[in-house]
């Protein structure tokens, strides 16, 4: 039984879904205005895991993730470098994406942009007016958060506690909005300010606020209600609160069944060690792009799924080495598995196959339970390290044979299966021309006379150079070798079908 936490309902509930065997689910996507940052990273890696597991379970998801690509931060993006709005939306929009496919993230099944949905929003701000949620003033238009009662539901807020000061400034920039009924009420349609994109509507030119876009796009791909809202744990309120009241509003029901959330990252001190928001006056902030040059894509991925999605995430070089160093761990165990296959011999089984093969069926019981559980991907991670303990622990030393392929090929299959499920492929790194350290280059140039690129093949020719040498009695050759590797954390075992690292 498949149980998450829902924010509204401050507890973890099962997850049915409205129409059986299908899912509808709508997680808020980028401000097109910048590179998005490794905090932004965290929530769309959050939310693609849960998809996958989603699908992995047998789920029909209908993904849709939004683009907005007309905004106040675009718009004086543009102006600071004397482009127009479109173009700063459409070179980071293409970013964005390129981005996410470097991160592993699969693409939305409906990326809708803002702009291209203007007509839907605008029927959707007529409905409230009509129905009385919504007001115009001298060309904008404000949803009345006190005509809806629910509000503050979703945050646990009560707008008559909350303190004051909530008032925006005009849209014409001639200080706070004095036009508002009340000082929560939020902009559904700004009038349009020269210079700046705008669109005919009933009520003048302009444009949509931010907030609106998502709860017409939400409604127009999925219908309402559909089963999970997700996104960041900083747009629970004001701006998931106000897509709330206003859907709800409009159209007479429920408009999330299920909403989800993800924890905000934060940042390792350098010095201390102690987790710090992450923000440029701090030094310390760092787009997805740029850390993507530092760690592998899959090194990130490990690194946000061993914190729950739903906890505050610490980001530095410690972590990131040892997520790095947890998931090698779990790639060496394929590896291991691979040679093991492709070196078998002739002869009865060596290893215990029925405990190999038992330890693969736990291991997947144990995945499933932990991800059913609010997707709890640290215990699911933990399900996996105990399959790859085990294999360790019965290969040891031993050379398989024909006879254990069939338990070896079951263990390894179900490793990759339920990786790949968490959106990391362990197989990828076999044939990665660069899956040793790039130090073992030198220490193959050194012992093996190697002028190659490839660390796997300095790793094979420093191989065959220490057998040479242990033919030829050159001790002194063959422990460099073996010394110099094991300096890099890779270990020499001789076995019957030959030596190999590990």
């Amino acid at each position: 039984m498949l149980k998450l936490y829902d924010t509204k309902l401050r507890k973890k509930v099962e997850f049915v879904p409205l129409t059986e065997g299908h899912v509808g689910m709508y997680v808020c996507g980028p401000t097109v205005y910048n590179r998005i940052h490794i905090g932004n990273a965290r929530t769309f890696i959050a939310f693609d895991t849960i998809r996958r597991y989603l699908i992995w379970r047998g789920y029909d998801v209908t993904f849709v993730q939004n683009v907005t690509d007309v905004d106040d931060k675009i718009i004086n993006r543009a102006n600071t470098e004397g482009r127009s709005a479109a173009e700063v939306a459409e070179e980071y929009t293409e970013a964005f994406i390129e981005d996410m496919h470097a991160a592993g993230v699969l693409d939305p099944d409906i990326r809708p942009k803002a702009t291209e949905e203007i007509d839907t929003m605008i029927e959707l701000v007529s409905t409230l007016i009509d129905r009385g949620h919504a007001y115009v003033a001298e060309g904008d238009v404000y949803f009345a958060v006190r005509s809806y009662d629910d509000y503050g539901a979703l945050s646990g807020r009560n707008i008559d506690e909350m303190e004051s000061g909530h008032r925006e400034l005009r849209a014409d920039g001639q200080g706070l909005d004095e036009r508002k009924q009340d000082e929560f009420d939020f902009a559904l349609w700004k009038a349009a300010k020269p210079g700046e994109p705008s669109w005919d509507s009933p009520w003048g030119k302009g444009r949509p606020g931010w907030h609106i876009e998502c709860s017409a796009m939400s409604h127009k791909y999925l219908g309402l209600p559909f089963d999970i809202h997700g996104g960041g744990s900083d747009l629970v309120f004001p701006h998931h609160e106000n897509e709330r009241a206003q859907s709800e509003a409009a159209y007479g029901c429920t408009f999330a069944n299920h909403w989800i959330h993800s924890g905000m990252l934060q940042i390792a001190n350098a010095q201390t060690g102690e987790a710090e928001k992450m923000s440029k006056s701090l030094n310390n902030f760092l787009l997805l792009h740029e850390a993507l040059e530092i760690v592998r894509p899959e090194a990130l991925r490990m690194l946000t799924l061993q914190t729950h999605y739903r906890s505050p995430l610490v980001f530095g070089d410690a972590r990131l080495a040892e997520a790095d160093a947890a998931l090698t761990r779990i790639e060496n165990a394929v590896r291991n598995i691979d040679w093991q296959l492709a070196n078998a011999g002739a002869g009865d089984a060596v290893l215990d196959d029925e405990k190999l093969v038992d330890a693969a069926r736990v291991a997947r019981e144990a995945f499933i339970e932990a991800m059913d559980d609010d997707f709890n991907a640290p215990e699911a991670i933990g399900a996996i390290f105990t399959l790859v303990n085990a294999v360790n622990a019965e290969i040891g030393d031993k050379s398989a044979t024909m006879a254990d392929k069939a338990a070896l090929e079951a263990v390894r299959g179900t490793l990759v299966e339920l990786m790949n499920t968490l959106g990391i492929d362990v197989t990828a790194a076999e044939d990665d021309a660069d899956a040793y350290p790039a130090e073992v280059l030198e220490l193959a140039a050194q012992f093996a006379g190697f002028e190659g690129s490839s660390t796997s093949d300095a790793v094979n020719a420093l191989l065959e150079a220490r057998t040479a040498a242990r033919a030829a009695k050159d001790w002194g050759t063959a422990d460099g070798i073996r010394d110099g590797l094991a300096a890099l954390g890779l270990k020499i075992e001789d076995t019957a079908q030959g030596p190999r690292v590990v």
